[in-house]
C-alpha cells in the first residue's frame, strides 16, 4: 500500500499514513485522464457565441432590382449571405458543449489522477486544518511550514468557510471539498494536500 507522510498544521512530521491501493496506488491510465480533462474543459465553455442569419440582419425588405432586364444576376434581398453586411450561413449559435463520460470511466480517471500525484511524491496529508478565524497570514504560515511554494490544491472533508476564506487571496491555492474533488483540479495543481478526514471520505466514495 502506498504511504505518504502525515504532517501537523505547523509542518511537523508525525509519522506515515497508508493510502488505499485501489485508489492511490493504481497505474495511471493516461488516455482516460485525457478524456476526463477534455470533458471537464468542454463543460466549462459558455457557448454564448451567436451570429445573425439573413432573417435577423436589419434591412433588406425590398428587392434590390427587378428580376429581369437589368443584365445583372437576380437578387431578392441585400441581406443575402453573398452581400456585404448580409447574414451569416451556418454560423455558431448558442449551445451547450457539455457531455458525460460513463461513471466507471470517470472513477478510473480520478483514481489515475490521484495515483499519478502519489507516484510523483506530490501528496501531503495533514492531521487537521483548523483556523479560529479567517486569516490569510495563518494559512500562508501553514504553507511555509510545509515548504510549499507552488500551485496547491487543498482538499477538506467538508465546507469550512474559515479555511476557504483564509486561502482565497493566496495565488495558486485552491480549496475544495472531498465531494467536489475532480480530475481537472488535481492535474492543474502541482501539489495535493488532503486532511486525514478528507482521505477517509475520498476512500469511502471511490473504494
Amino acid at each position: 500500500m502506498p504511504k505518504v507522510t502525515l504532517f501537523t498544521q505547523t509542518g511537523s512530521k508525525v509519522g506515515d499514513i497508508e493510502l488505499n491501493e485501489s485508489i492511490f496506488g493504481i497505474e495511471p491510465n493516461n488516455s482516460v485522464l485525457f478524456e476526463a480533462i477534455i470533458m471537464q474543459r468542454a463543460s466549462l465553455r459558455q457557448g454564448t457565441h451567436k451570429v445573425k442569419t439573413r432573417s435577423e440582419v436589419a434591412g433588406g425588405g425590398r428587392k434590390p432590382w427587378r428580376q429581369k432586364g437589368t443584365g445583372r444576376a437576380r437578387q431578392g434581398s441585400i441581406r443575402s449571405p453573398q452581400w456585404r453586411g448580409g447574414g451569416t450561413v451556418f454560423g455558431p449559435t448558442p449551445r451547450s458543449y457539455s457531455y458525460k463520460l460513463p461513471k466507471k470511466v470517470r472513477r478510473l480517471a480520478i483514481k489515475s489522477a490521484l495515483s499519478a500525484k502519489v507516484l510523483e511524491d506530490n501528496v501531503l496529508v495533514l492531521e487537521n486544518l483548523v483556523f479560529e478565524a479567517p486569516k490569510t497570514k495563518e494559512f500562508a504560515a501553514v504553507l511555509k511550514g510545509l515548504s510549499i511554494e507552488t500551485k496547491t490544491l487543498i482538499v477538506t472533508d467538508g465546507l469550512d468557510e474559515k479555511v476557504a476564506l483564509s486561502a482565497r487571496n493566496i495565488p495558486g491555492v485552491t480549496v475544495v471539498e472531498a465531494n467536489g474533488l475532480n480530475v481537472l483540479d488535481v492535474v492543474s495543481h502541482n501539489k495535493l494536500i488532503l486532511t486525514k478526514s478528507a482521505v477517509q471520505k475520498v476512500e469511502e466514495v471511490l473504494a
